[in-house]
């Protein structure tokens, strides 16, 4: 007798986590304090995540600077931040709301709290790939108050790009970018789905909880970094808070590019540094 086979799925891959890393602590003063979440110049670990900042900071802190190359992905944690730039773009993010900030060709860019109190921000910084380095500068204002939400007993997921558990977010992508903003009552579990070959991170901004297979501890302030899975198409990742929890999880697809960096320019070769260089003192990046 011949008998069908049936295809059966086989459960996800359970991530587990790599590497739990604290704060590394920059600059503290009156003005600002500012910690490296995912520290710059340690790039193929990364990959396509260049550095992450955990910065508080009170006007005046920074004046007008210029970008190429990647993307600036700004969450605002506390207050209020004003933005402009060269090219006319302009607006005020509150608490909850990201700026998504693609750089590209170059710009000349300024941020600064709305008002006299400091401003909480974590800014990401997101490599482009090649082909983009050089994309016409663009703008997303994703208002935190308007992005899709997957509901769980006991916690709140609001998706701005990518997916979680079949929710889709708004935010338009270079290169394919979960990002996750993740509150979670005491006690609560979530699984969040993941593409095996995602590089990934979960920066945790309050209270305590366990992450991944293996249930390792995370506090506030500490990152996160997630197994590497290449090998393995669909994967979970398992986060139970043991207080009330606020953590953003970012996860991305590698671009397996090489990356020459200087100061704002982050490019693919030192020839290609040098023009943004000199572009940016020619004044082609606007004033």
């Amino acid at each position: 007798m011949k008998h069908n086979r049936s295809t059966v799925a086989r459960p996800p891959h359970e991530r587990g986590i790599a590497e739990v890393r604290d704060l590394i602590l920059m600059h503290d003063d009156d003005s600002r304090r500012a910690g490296a979440a995912v520290p710059p110049d340690d790039w193929v670990p990364h990959d396509p995540f260049l550095s992450m900042m955990n910065d508080r900071f009170r006007k005046g802190v920074f004046g007008p600077h210029p970008h190429r190359g990647f993307e600036t992905v700004t969450y605002i944690v506390e207050g209020s931040l004003i933005h402009q730039d060269s090219r006319g773009s302009q607006g005020v993010l509150s608490v909850g709301d990201v700026q998504w900030m693609t750089a590209g060709s170059g710009v000349v860019h300024l941020e600064d709290p709305a008002d006299e109190k400091p401003v909480h921000v974590l800014q990401l910084w997101l490599n482009l790939p090649a082909a983009q380095k050089m994309t016409i500068p663009r703008y997303q204002d994703l208002q935190g108050s308007k992005m899709p939400i997957r509901k769980e007993p006991g916690a709140e997921i609001r998706v701005f790009s990518g997916s979680s558990g079949g929710v889709v977010g708004p935010a338009l992508n270079y290169v394919p970018v979960t990002m996750a903003d993740l509150h979670l009552n005491i006690g609560a579990t979530i699984k969040q789905d993941l593409p095996g070959s995602y590089n990934g991170f979960v920066h945790i901004v309050a209270g305590t909880g366990q992450f991944g297979r293996d249930r390792v501890m995370g506090r506030q302030e500490q990152t996160l970094w997630l197994e590497r899975t290449a090998d393995v198409n669909d994967t979970v990742l398992t986060i139970t808070a043991t207080t009330p929890l606020h953590a953003v999880l970012f996860a991305g697809r590698p671009l397996h590019e090489p990356i020459v960096a200087q100061g704002p320019f982050v490019m693919n070769t030192k020839e290609q540094i040098a023009q943004a260089i000199a572009d940016y003192r020619a004044g082609y990046f606007g004033k």
